[in-house]
């Protein structure tokens, strides 16, 4: 991943702008994803790191440019396309958004069912399973509120994985967290980047997470990428002064 285009790749974006009144927030951005990696996106607020997130998401809508995913245009699209595109992408926010009339079952199961017509049995095993991964194959039945934060994020992660997305996008999940529950979350997430090959894309200011799961890093400000390269080359030697000041800043 980088940005200069490589093939094969399963995300591309094609001088992207994202403008918010007078505020631009992405500036003509171009970079590509390919398959299977797991690339870290840094920078200070404001830098556009999470309006990328929420452009794959189709949560908003660019103002130029293109985006392609497995091949599929992205934007500009129909609707019809753009669901479609949809279904391969998970996204785990800085908030849960968990459905707390729900167990902790249905809230996994619910989209499955809905979206990709599963029955109720299918969709249960797989959420059983994902239970599993995550630490909480015992609390299927209870309901939001009776967890804790981490728990909650961590069945969030699970709701995003019963989709068997190709994209896992990840917005500072750990941001809402008390400090105590950052380091369970952050091991579901590294289980995951090294067990399965889903393609990743991380929003995060936790540094030695970046370090350890990423394959690349890409610093951003003011709209663009800046730098990028691996993460001993972004975090042990980055070539440009802006990263050197806000890794100063926050390592």
């Amino acid at each position: 991943m980088s940005t200069e285009l490589k093939a094969p790749e399963l995300i591309r974006f094609e001088n992207v702008t994202k403008r918010f009144g007078d505020n631009t927030v992405l500036d003509n951005l171009c970079f590509s994803v390919r398959p299977g990696k797991h690339v870290t996106l840094i920078g200070p607020s404001g830098s556009g790191k999470t309006t990328i997130l929420r452009l794959l998401m189709t949560l908003m809508k660019p103002d130029a440019g293109t985006i392609d995913v497995n091949g599929s245009r992205l934007f500009p699209a129909g609707e019809k396309e753009i669901r479609e595109v949809r279904k391969n992408i998970g996204m785990v926010f800085q908030q849960f958004n968990l459905f707390p009339n729900m167990s902790v079952l249905r809230n996994i199961t619910e989209a499955p069912v809905r979206v990709l017509g599963l029955s109720r049995d299918e969709a249960e095993e797989r959420a059983r399973d994902l239970l599993d991964l995550v630490g909480l194959g015992d609390r299927c039945g209870a309901k939001p509120s009776q967890l804790s934060g981490g728990q909650q994020q961590r069945v969030a992660i699970a709701r995003a994985l019963a989709m068997r997305p190709q994209v896992l996008l990840l917005d500072e999940v750990t941001s809402a967290l008390d400090p105590e529950l950052v380091a369970g979350v952050l091991d579901v997430l590294r289980d995951i980047a090294r067990t399965t090959d889903i393609t990743m894309l991380c929003v995060t200011h936790e540094m030695n997470f970046a370090r350890d799961i990423s394959d690349e890093v890409l610093m951003f400000d003011s709209g663009r990428v800046i730098e990028s390269g691996s993460p001993e080359k972004i975090f042990s030697d980055p070539g440009h002064e802006r990263t050197r000041e806000f890794l100063g800043a926050v390592l």
